[in-house]
């Protein structure tokens, strides 16, 4: 008789996870350890979040751990990853998704304000890549998924620095794409719209009810469904997909 089994895609990979603890990182955590993955969760600020989401994994039966570090300062960054490579061994699956806003008007914009939110984002993102990607090369195999945004396709009143961001993370998906697709690492970048986390809890109910009218789906959109395009570009069927942009917005760029 034919097996029941479902195959799982990523057995055997470990994923590490930036600003895993909640919103569309603990979505992804959770999507990637249905593909029985391991997975390291990376947090900067509440421990019992990041337990809690680790909590989760286990009970998926998967190997998880939390590991606290503010990757955009290179010296913490270094010390989780060697932490990392110590526990797992490897890491298999990276997805760049930690990121801060802090929106003003550019005509009130700090430089200081400026300066945060393209440490966080961009620096970040170098850093925790830093630390990964040569592994990958050597053994042939490696996802990397940018977390970027529709801001940085269509701009946003208010958020020129994180336009900026964002927008820097789709410049760097594509040429870091080309520089490492022979070494059989994927680069790509997942570009949500508006969705239903933290950071939209703190929008006004007008503004979102606007955002609501603009999106041709007429909602937000919800962690799960980023996280589903986060899980398929890190199996093994997205090997011939790198240096591309999934917009997950519900049509309110096109």
């Amino acid at each position: 008789m034919p097996s029941t089994a479902i195959e799982k895609d990523l057995v055997g990979k470990v994923a590490l996870v930036t600003g895993g603890s909640r919103g569309i990182g603990r979505a992804c955590c959770i999507a990637l350890a249905c593909e029985d993955c391991a997975i390291a969760v990376n947090y900067v600020r509440s421990e019992k979040d990041a337990e809690d989401v680790v909590a989760a994994l286990r009970g998926m039966g998967v190997k998880a751990r939390s590991f606290q570090a503010d990757i955009s300062k290179e010296d913490q960054t270094n010390v989780m990853i060697e932490q990392i490579m110590k526990e797992f061994g490897r890491v298999d699956v990276l997805v760049n998704n930690a990121g801060i806003t802090q929106d003003k008007s550019f005509r009130k914009m700090t430089r200081d304000l400026w300066h945060k939110v393209l440490v966080v984002n961009l620096d970040g993102a170098f850093n925790v890549t830093s630390g990964v990607l040569d592994q990958m090369c050597e053994r042939g195999w490696g996802r990397i998924i940018n977390m970027t945004s529709i801001v940085a396709q269509m701009g946003n009143f208010g958020q020129s620095n994180y336009a900026v961001a964002k927008g820097g993370l789709i410049g760097f998906t594509k040429a870091l794409a080309r520089e490492v697709a022979a070494k059989g690492v994927t680069v790509n970048a997942v570009a949500p719209g508006f969705i239903e986390t933290d950071m939209t809890a703190s929008v006004p109910a007008e503004t979102l009810e606007l955002v609501k009218k603009l999106t041709p789906m007429g909602r937000l959109g919800k962690p799960e469904e980023v996280a589903r395009a986060v899980r398929f570009l890190s199996a093994p069927q997205a090997s011939f997909i790198t240096g591309q942009v999934i917009n997950i917005n519900g049509g309110m760029y096109m």
